[in-house]
């Protein structure tokens, strides 16, 4: 599968459109849209490829990651997909929202098909596999595409860091843990397209990511 990245709103967060050319079907992970021209922009992209937008997934609920789920579940009249242990942060959008003074432009949302660890989520002839993260958000999860070498792991693994775990629901330890059990184990080459920020490989977190040192009294204040 292909995959295109948009960095919207105030907050930097990457959407991504994972599709395949061939089929021309497409599911947008984690819409972060905040106004009218950031929706334009992905609309447009879907409409210049000809594609059918099949899936809505949120790979945890946080106000960035999911501020433009209800206009894209409106706008494409398709389900959203997203892990059940995240549905109290999808029904608080809005008090979400109040602490960042955006609260008109939030609307809550519903998920739609609860997300299980080993699904597989099929997008034309593509498939991604879904892989429990928690720790930044209960709920959180990665989405592996295995044959085209590439991870979404919304805020669990960035380069050279990893979520915060300060918000409702989060656990440093068990973040620490799940990328170690969950993330790692991936091929090195494999390309890991984080919520934030530019992409790296698991090899290279493997090797250098300062908060995944091999000491079993870390834990993530």
């Amino acid at each position: 599968m292909n995959i295109a990245k948009f960095e919207f709103s105030l907050f930097g967060i990457n959407t991504y459109v994972v599709y395949d050319p061939e089929q021309k079907k497409a599911a947008i992970i984690d819409p972060g849209m905040i106004n009218a021209e950031e929706e334009k922009a992905l609309d447009n992209f879907i409409s210049r490829n000809d594609l059918e937008v099949t899936h809505i997934i949120n790979t945890h609920m946080h106000i960035d990651h999911a501020i433009g789920a209800a206009y894209a579940k409106d706008k494409y009249r398709v389900p959203l997909f997203g892990h059940k242990d995240d549905e109290f942060l999808s029904d608080r959008l809005r008090q979400q929202a109040d602490a960042f003074g955006i609260n008109e432009k939030v609307r809550d949302v519903t998920i739609d098909s609860y997300l299980t660890p080993g699904e597989e989520i099929h997008i034309g002839n593509g498939t991604l596999e879904v892989i429990h993260v928690p720790g930044h958000s209960p709920g959180s999860v990665a989405l592996y595409d295995r044959a085209g070498g590439f991870v979404i792991t919304g805020d669990a693994l960035f380069q050279g860091s990893v979520g915060r775990t300060d918000l409702p629901g989060g656990n440093g330890g068990q973040l620490i843990k799940s990328i170690r059990e969950n993330l790692l184990p991936l091929p090195d080459s494999t390309v890991v397209y984080p919520g934030h920020g530019p992409a790296t490989t698991i090899g290279r977190e493997r090797a250098a990511n300062p908060f995944l040192a091999d000491n079993p009294h870390y834990r993530l204040k």
